[in-house]
């Protein structure tokens, strides 16, 4: 089950299926779209198996009694932004949000983020909240929200192609420790039990980085088929093959710091920063994705959002200690 409305962090799976890749590994995938509940609670209720999620929504959920566990990393750098209008002139850093009302979905952990991004840049933490609509840049853009979250990938690309224009602040930048978009796939801990089902996971996972490895390779012809598999989102083919582009220059999907310790001293494009042109090829046939979760990115920012008081246990209450990263992720079923 998707987390969202289809787009490009889903690409791997439509190329994979698209191009029968699951059928050749031996496995039959129907891709839902998300529920009002959840991808989190539909996994948890045996609607799904898998389920597109983070590695905080795990921690928040298993915080409450549920045992998903997150078997894939896709986002290997962080992607969220949180941004104003390039037109308030008011907003320069974080701190200029103090007071100003944020555009949000009521997230504790996003808020956590905020707080702490202002706090970082010599302001008080204070500000109200409005309920996002269908369209962030819409509720902005009619004067309802002053800030909201974005996502390089998506609506920072949106904003380029588009406009309007956005001023965006990075949470790293700002105090936030951690990477806060482990973004992948979970799946109930003891569904792992049956050996039938460790052992479908394992092709479902192998099949699916070969899609996104597909994708980076051949961006243009993967956003096609995404735009076509997904034909009920009614994708603009333009904002799909730019977000890939974007996605390949930020090699958001590539750990580089596992490049760099398996080439060392060679000039590899893995020294670019996310911020910056891609040195590799320019079609990201250069880059693989590896679904690895990085437990050193993980536990900081979940300590973090546990000091902050995001996650509580099922009577309302916080947690003895914070979740640990080893407890709610594994790699081990990635080959």
């Amino acid at each position: 089950m998707l987390d969202w409305t289809p787009n490009t962090n889903h690409i791997g799976l439509y190329v994979a299926q698209q191009l029968g890749y699951y059928k050749d590994a031996g496995v039959d995938v129907t891709i839902l779209p998300t529920a009002q509940a959840g991808a989190e609670t539909s996994v948890e209720n045996g609607v799904a198996d898998v389920g597109f999620t983070t590695l905080s929504n795990v921690a928040a959920f298993d915080a409450q009694g549920a045992d998903l566990t997150m078997v894939f990393d896709l986002t290997q750098k962080q992607t969220a932004r949180w941004c104003a209008l390039a037109s308030r002139t008011d907003i320069t850093t974080p701190k200029d949000l103090d007071g100003k009302t944020f555009v949000s979905f009521g997230s504790a952990e996003q808020s956590a983020v905020v707080t702490q991004m202002i706090k970082d840049a010599g302001g008080t933490g204070e500000f109200k909240t409005a309920t996002a609509g269908t369209n962030t840049f819409e509720t902005l853009t009619s004067g309802k929200g002053d800030f909201g979250g974005f996502y390089a990938t998506w609506e920072g690309v949106e904003s380029e192609l588009n406009g309007p224009a956005l001023n965006c602040f990075v949470a790293s930048d700002w105090g936030v420790p951690g990477n806060p978009d482990q973004l992948g796939f979970a799946v109930q801990r003891s569904w792992l039990d049956d050996a039938g089902h460790a052992a479908a996971l394992r092709k479902f996972l192998a099949a699916t980085r070969k899609g996104y490895d597909y994708a980076l390779a051949n961006p243009d012809k993967a956003a096609d088929l995404l735009v076509d598999a997904a034909s009920t989102a009614q994708l603009d083919a333009k904002l799909v093959r730019a977000s890939m582009q974007e996605i390949i220059r930020g090699r958001y999907w590539v750990d580089d710091d596992a490049d760099a310790a398996d080439d060392a001293g060679s000039t590899d494009a893995g020294s670019a920063d996310a911020g910056s042109a891609d040195a590799g090829s320019a079609d990201g046939s250069d880059q693989q994705v590896t679904g690895i979760l990085d437990f050193d990115d993980a536990q900081p920012y979940l300590d973090f959002q546990y000091q902050a008081g995001t996650y509580q246990d099922a009577d309302g209450k916080n947690p003895a200690k914070a979740p640990q990263a080893t407890d709610l992720a594994t790699n081990d079923y990635l080959g």
